[in-house]
């Protein structure tokens, strides 16, 4: 069975500067879900790593993330699909984690549980810290253009990773190579 690490922000649903606060506010990406369904369909094991600062920042509790995630599998059930685990990270930008993007802690903390090693596991976010740390963790970077995806772009990103115009262009690409 394959595996495939997804950023949730701007990959999955569509992403706010003022955060994603509560169930409401958490809209997927059009095509996303389904991609997510047709990975696993495909036999991919589906795991979603998250900076969530506003826990930090009190923006919201653990508790509400967690309605937020069962919004996020109920929506998914619907169509098929499912996210095997969610690591996400509740420390703000001045905390110094180690499971914070662009840091690999949460990338290592699942290679550890699932006793293997990342390389060549796609990795797929929307920003230059979800690139960084699956370089460091030694899996294989992707840059979608949703969410902050053609904001990075304009500032460059680091040579040899791949692009595409959303989860389910990556998923297109990932199940048919000759795309």
């Amino acid at each position: 069975m394959s595996l495939i690490i997804l950023d949730r922000d701007g990959v999955i649903n569509h992403d706010s500067d003022d955060f994603i606060k509560s169930p409401a506010e958490w809209q997927p990406i059009e095509g996303s879900l389904e991609a997510i369904a047709r990975l696993n369909y495909a036999g991919y094991r589906v795991i979603i790593i998250t900076n969530q600062s506003g826990i930090a920042r009190g923006l919201l509790d653990v508790e509400t993330l967690s309605h937020i995630h069962s919004k996020m599998r109920r929506m998914l059930a619907q169509v098929g699909g499912k996210i095997e685990a969610i690591l996400f990270c509740p420390h703000g930008p001045k905390d110094e984690c180690l499971c914070r993007k662009p840091q690999d802690g949460s990338f290592s903390e699942l290679a550890s549980r699932l006793r293997i090693t990342l390389e060549g596991v796609p990795a797929v976010g929307d920003s230059l810290r979800d690139i960084m740390a699956a370089q460091a963790a030694g899996a294989t970077p992707i840059l979608v253009r949703t969410g902050k995806g053609e904001k990075m772009l304009a500032k460059g990103i680091p040579e040899g990773v791949a692009v595409y115009d959303d989860l389910a262009a990556v998923v297109d690409a990932l199940l048919d190579p000759t795309i």
